[in-house]
């Protein structure tokens, strides 16, 4: 369910991938070096502005809810937004649940839902640690429909 009082967070982290999180807004673009942002320009056919992922391609930022990340911490690990090289961490948002095709915005910004899940990456470092991993289950790819910024703090809503 939508949580309408929940805000976004761009979440940064990851192998050298500028990444955004929307409750503080945190741009990383290093695997452990962590550089803070207010926002994070999008763009049609491209995805953020200076993100590794970026690209004309079907997976231009990636989201993750913020309950998700939660579960792996409860599991023993320390995870500071963006270790899942998610752009975007959410909350109260069952981003898994949400059809291919659905809209999201922050009332500039238009994103479509392009796919659920992803196989996790060869030697991915949390799967070792725990033996599991939320991003292949529960992380979801959208692309630009409607360019614009995403601020930190920002309430994405679903739109259709």
């Amino acid at each position: 369910g939508v949580d309408d009082d929940q805000p976004v967070s761009l979440a940064g982290g990851g192998d050298g991938h500028r990444h955004l999180v929307a409750d503080d807004l945190a741009v990383k673009p290093g695997a452990d070096g962590a550089e803070t942002g207010e926002l994070a320009t999008c763009v049609v056919d491209h995805g953020i502005v200076g993100d590794a992922h970026a690209g004309d391609w079907h997976r231009q930022l990636s989201l993750l809810a913020e309950e998700s990340i939660d579960f792996m911490r409860n599991k023993g690990l320390e995870l500071a937004p963006g270790a899942f090289a998610e752009n975007i961490t959410t909350k109260g948002l069952e981003l898994a649940a949400l059809p291919i095709g659905t809209r999201l915005g922050n009332g500039q910004v238009v994103l479509e839902v392009t796919q659920i899940g992803k196989k996790c990456h060869h030697g991915c470092a949390i799967f070792k640690q725990v033996g599991d991993c939320i991003m292949p289950r529960e992380g979801i790819f959208t692309k630009v429909i409607v360019p614009g910024i995403l601020r930190c703090g920002d309430r994405l809503d679903v739109l259709a």
